[in-house]
């Protein structure tokens, strides 16, 4: 009897699995480079959400199409709203709360304010970002109180936003000229950006929003049904992946700890 149920549990999963394969072979992600969540798709080290996406995508019978090069942070939502692609990776709910999210979360984003070593600015609520010129990047949540204040100051000197698929980069350079004061941006991914620029020594913490916000893979909502199966099918295998030991394998490659403690 028990050896039937295995059969039939077995049989289920594999139905399952062709359906999900029929509703599209292919899982397209886009979003701009946000390493160590996600970059170079050529790399070896493509990201470590990347890894856990092809890792569960490709265990379903389904193939990760991941690509970033082109792809603004704006133009990644704008295209899964429309559902030209299937979803974007590192997107908190404020990015985009139409998507369908996934129970599982790909880590915790701290957003940190970062400047130039001997700046003795620091975040002290919104009221100090006067003093300052804030770089941004386009479409980015940054938090409730501080997306409020971009909003109010994009015609103003003191935000200077970039929209680029190498936005981050191009704002670290500004900061490290002096042509912005600021920049707000996920811990994790600024020091892995500068350790990759080779400027770990020329900036320091200057505060955070004290608001840590999960951070996901998330899909189109213009493909509800086969946004929903990928959003099941990803939360079930991190799930899978945390009680096996795979997932703590791929980030310990990146040096990340398991956000769920």
């Amino acid at each position: 009897m028990h050896g039937m149920y295995v059969r039939r549990m077995v049989m289920g999963l594999a139905v399952g699995i062709a359906a999900l394969a029929s509703a599209g072979d292919k899982v397209s992600l886009r979003a701009d480079a946000w390493f160590p969540y996600n970059g170079d798709p050529a790399s070896d080290k493509p990201g470590y959400t990347i890894e856990i996406a092809k890792a569960v995508f490709e265990k379903a019978g389904l193939t990760l199409d991941y690509q970033t090069k082109g792809w603004t942070w704006d133009r990644s939502i704008a295209e899964a709203r429309k559902g030209s692609i299937d979803g974007i990776i590192g997107a908190a709910k404020e990015d985009a709360p139409d998507f369908v999210f996934p129970e599982e979360c790909i880590g915790i984003q701290v957003q940190t304010f970062f400047v130039k070593k001997g700046n003795a600015w620091r975040f002290k609520g919104i009221e100090s970002l006067k003093a300052v010129k804030l770089g941004v990047i386009s479409g980015y949540a940054y938090g409730d109180d501080v997306d409020a204040y971009i909003k109010a100051n994009l015609d103003k000197p003191a935000v200077q936003v970039l929209q680029d698929d190498n936005a981050l980069e191009l704002n670290v350079k500004k900061l490290g000229a002096g042509r912005i004061d600021v920049i707000i941006e996920d811990g994790a991914v600024f020091h892995a950006k500068i350790a990759e620029l080779k400027m770990s020594d020329q900036f320091e913490v200057a505060g955070d929003t004290a608001s840590p916000k999960p951070a996901y893979i998330t899909f189109s909502p213009a493909k509800k049904a086969t946004s929903e199966k990928y959003a099941k099918l990803l939360s079930d295998g991190i799930k899978a992946m945390r009680a096996s030991g795979e997932l703590k394998k791929i980030l310990d490659k990146y040096q990340i700890s398991d956000w769920q403690k």
